[in-house]
């Protein structure tokens, strides 16, 4: 069986974040850890996400970020490619974590949710 690769997309300081990482690290998975802040978001990534769970599930409009934008730029998302677009600018609005699942092609998951993720490690 060819082992799980983890690689786990995020801001450090984000308590969904934090809250995962510590999640995986307690069932030992070896995780890659990409810091959008440091890193940038990897575009060729983001389109994947996207075409993976769709952008409405991409971009956390729950969120500071969303929120302290103007409503000229929420009216300007409507779509995959002005999602893309505003996510590549502006990372922090992207809903934490973004996780791939790897074995081969990478599954995509968006957000923390504990049942889930130890479905993917136990499959």
């Amino acid at each position: 069986m060819t082992r799980l690769s983890v690689t786990l997309y995020g801001i450090p300081n984000c308590d969904t974040v934090k809250k995962a990482r510590a999640w995986l690290a307690a069932r030992e998975v070896e995780v890659r850890f990409h810091d959008f802040r440091k890193h940038g978001v990897p575009t060729d990534r983001l389109a994947r996400w996207i075409a993976a769970v769709g952008w409405e599930r991409v971009l956390n409009r729950q969120g500071s970020t969303w929120r302290q934008l103007d409503a000229a730029t929420w009216a300007s998302v409507v779509d995959a490619p002005s999602a893309a677009a505003l996510l590549a600018r502006q990372p922090s609005a992207i809903k934490r974590p973004v996780v791939e699942w790897g074995r081969g092609e990478p599954a995509i998951t968006v957000g923390f949710a504990a049942d889930d993720w130890q479905r993917r490690l136990h499959p």
